[in-house]
């Protein structure tokens, strides 16, 4: 008989970020860590840091070890709703997009002068070699 799990959003997940409150999201599954956060061998902020978005390439590159991952298990809570619309990572993206576009412009007002010099220069250099 199948098991029915809890299903959870990232947005629920991501609201669980205190050490006393922590939740992580690993390859689809939503673990409840917050008892563990002292036990931790890489430190508690390892883990908060990764609170709220896909914690699967940071637990992977870590090389955590079996009986690490048969730990983790015993802190299952549910599995990632994939079904949810809102992905905060692109969010955030569409910010940073904003950030450069407006970066670029006060760039491009700052240096105006260098691109006229440039033409200016070029149209001289054409001008003296045409009369050559």
């Amino acid at each position: 008989m199948p098991t029915l799990t809890k299903l959870y959003t990232m947005q629920e997940a991501a609201q669980h970020n205190t050490p006393q409150d922590c939740w992580v999201v690993i390859d689809g599954k939503v673990y409840d860590v917050g008892s563990y956060l002292d036990e931790h061998p890489g430190g508690d902020d390892v883990i908060l840091a990764t609170t709220g978005k896909d914690a699967t390439d940071e637990f992977e590159d870590a090389g955590h070890s079996k009986s690490a991952r048969e730990l983790l298990e015993t802190f299952f809570i549910g599995e990632l709703d994939m079904s949810a619309t809102v992905i905060p990572e692109l969010e955030i993206s569409s910010k940073k997009q904003a950030d450069y576009t407006q970066k670029l412009k006060d760039l491009t007002k700052q240096y105006w002068a260098v691109s006229v010099a440039i033409a200016g220069v070029s149209v001289v250099g054409f001008l003296y070699l045409r009369k050559k």
